[in-house]
């Protein structure tokens, strides 16, 4: 048995088997968990035995950042959906790899990124599966590779993350909507996959630099 008191910020890193009670007054704590898929295809698949060092009261500037990421997700009720939770996911579990792994095989490095085939393939699986919930893992094997390899090299090709690939074409989709009148904005964000209209238009807002509303108004007018 062991008590370790965690001031705010501090996090703990806990193997599965771990039996662990938690209590607290007034702090508000987030268990996190990572799956053995992810932490597989951040060594590539090259290893079969991945450990990470059990690691109380750890300070790493990255995991906080991701894990406040996810946390920001959380309170808002998850409106980016898994393609997002699959992004930290993986950069989570890379993080963690290179930094708090007890034994691992020295990762693979590449060159270049994907082929014109491969991006036109996966361009037309998104357009196709717009209004769905994607995930990393899907656009990966859509491709047939791992998730980490994919994410690696799919930055590479374009120069963004898989995830805001997909907003952005969503938006693009979403702005074909709009420039017709009889539209709603709701029914333009549920066709290109949002799950709200507020997180619609807070990205739409963001790429555009304009609402949906002053958008529409703008091409039609």
């Amino acid at each position: 048995m062991r008590t370790v008191k965690f001031a705010a910020g501090e996090m703990g890193l806990l193997p599965r088997h771990l039996e662990r009670w938690v209590g607290t007054a007034d702090q508000e704590r987030l268990i996190m968990g990572i799956s053995d898929a992810a932490l597989m295809a951040s060594c590539d698949g090259i290893s079969s035995d991945v450990e990470l060092r059990h690691q109380c009261r750890l300070v790493d500037s990255r995991v906080a950042g991701l894990v406040a990421a996810v946390n920001a997700e959380r309170i808002v009720g998850f409106p980016s959906g898994p393609l997002f939770l699959d992004s930290i996911e993986q950069a989570l579990a890379l993080v963690l790899i290179r930094g708090y792994a007890v034994r691992h095989r020295s990762m693979r490095t590449y060159r270049g990124g994907l082929g014109p085939a491969r991006l036109r393939t996966i361009k037309e699986f998104v357009q196709a599966k717009m209004e769905d919930e994607l995930t990393l893992y899907a656009m990966a094997q859509s491709v047939e590779l791992s998730a980490a390899h994919f994410s690696r090299m799919f930055r590479k090709s374009v120069g963004e993350t898989p995830h805001h690939f997909v907003l952005r074409l969503r938006i693009e989709r979403a702005k074909e909507l709009l420039r017709t009148a009889d539209a709603r904005v709701l029914d333009v964000a549920v066709a290109c996959g949002f799950k709200t209209q507020q997180h619609f238009a807070r990205v739409f807002r963001r790429i555009c630099g304009v609402s949906a509303t002053q958008y529409r108004y703008e091409v039609l007018r």
